[in-house]
């Protein structure tokens, strides 16, 4: 990462990471395209998640539908609560796609929630997907199946009380429980956790 200082810092950088994970309108990964050789700050950045877009890159060929009774528990747990509609998904382009792979779109799982699933490893029991909450949206009191990592890249996100900003990183071991993740502004995030997750 780089050492700049917040007054210092490119104001593309906030950026760099939804570029690295496809996660950009065409029109803002072209603007990136063309700015990363010129910057120091974001190339050490975009090289920083190298070790992540890797990684999911050698998901991408065993992407299958996530788990249906994830999905439902979700859907049926959020839709009882009154949430803000979420805005229209755009699928995004990614930089660079891989031979054979078409890129996913983006479903509303639940109101106030949209997810495009990336991969799913039925073997090791893990889905990789970004997902976006709508402002004012929160996930459901859930119990994690197995490790979870979550990458914030737009936006705020609380998870109980601490409060994550783009480029934070939050990790949540098996067995522990998130009673309250939610978003005032909206936020978009790397999501890999397991599909057998209990919701409450």
């Amino acid at each position: 990462m780089s050492s700049s200082s917040n007054n210092q810092r490119c104001e593309h950088r906030d950026s760099v990471a939804s570029y690295a994970l496809a996660a950009l309108e065409r029109d803002e990964s072209e603007s990136m395209q063309a700015h990363l050789p010129t910057c120091i700050d974001c190339q050490q950045e975009y090289h920083a998640l190298c070790s992540v877009t890797d990684t999911l890159s050698t998901w991408r060929a065993q992407t299958l539908p996530p788990l249906e009774p994830l999905w439902l528990q979700l859907a049926q747990r959020i839709s009882s609560q009154p949430q803000k509609k979420a805005p229209k998904a755009v699928t995004s382009v990614s930089p660079a796609t891989a031979q054979g792979w078409a890129e996913p779109r983006w479903k509303e799982v639940a109101p106030g929630i949209s997810c495009k699933l990336l991969s799913t490893d039925r073997e090791g029991d893990r889905v990789s997907m970004m997902v976006r909450l709508a402002p004012e949206s929160s996930y459901p009191p859930h119990r994690h199946a197995g490790v979870e990592e979550l990458y914030l890249l737009e936006g705020e996100l609380w998870i109980e009380d601490r409060k994550l900003e783009p480029g934070d990183y939050n990790l949540a071991e098996p067995g522990t429980s998130d009673q309250r993740v939610w978003s005032q502004t909206g936020c978009m995030c790397l999501l890999i956790t397991s599909p057998s997750d209990r919701l409450r």
